[in-house]
């Protein structure tokens, strides 16, 4: 299986992780924008919140960089907004306040490359929910597994603005984690079974 990079991807990306089968991520693709690679989707009390890591573009040749070559910029600051966003919507939730302190690190030291922030967010979630996933990247260009339809086969959970947003599938894993803690496993399980 062969997954993207992703900024704390959705739940459906962890779902995949389910299958217990090796896992590449594809780090010779040429990066693309507006997507899971450096934007996570969280619920706030407005709805549906994209939060974008935004990217140096003075590497790119022709439109083009591979997501290995990604640099994240280091003109704005995007990692206090970031992390002001993420403790305005959970600060509610059921687990933020006892796990706070494994996030707020990633938000407050430098990182360059985009795939490296991505990937040390991912064995940190890994970490939280108990998984221990075969992680490797992709050792040439290989394409990625499509992810799985989150639409249809989302199963429900606690979220904290569900009176008034509605139950929003497919955020952020890191969604799941705050509101559910240790029974994320649960929901990632069922998700990827509902799916197979």
């Amino acid at each position: 299986m062969i997954l993207p990079s992703a900024y704390l991807p959705p739940v459906s990306w962890f779902a995949q992780l389910m299958t217990h089968e090796p896992v590449l991520i594809e780090q010779y693709e040429n990066f693309t924008k507006q997507t899971i690679r450096n934007r996570c989707t969280i619920d706030s009390p407005n709805g549906k919140l994209h939060l974008t890591i935004p990217i140096d573009h003075s590497n790119f040749s022709g439109g083009k960089c591979l997501m290995k070559d990604i640099r994240i910029s280091t003109h704005s600051d995007w990692q206090h907004q970031h992390w002001y966003a993420l403790e305005t919507s959970y600060f509610n939730s059921p687990f933020f306040e006892y796990l706070q302190d494994d996030f707020r690190p990633f938000y407050e030291q430098h990182w360059e490359f985009l795939i490296d922030f991505n990937e040390a967010l991912i064995l940190k979630c890994c970490e939280l929910l108990d998984i221990q996933p075969n992680l490797k990247r992709s050792p040439n260009y290989m394409g990625c597994t499509p992810l799985v339809n989150a639409g249809r086969t989302a199963v429900p959970y606690y979220q904290v603005f569900q009176q008034r947003n509605g139950f929003l599938p497919d955020l952020s894993i890191i969604d799941l984690i705050f509101n559910m803690g240790k029974e994320s496993i649960f929901i990632l399980k069922n998700t990827y079974q509902n799916h197979h």
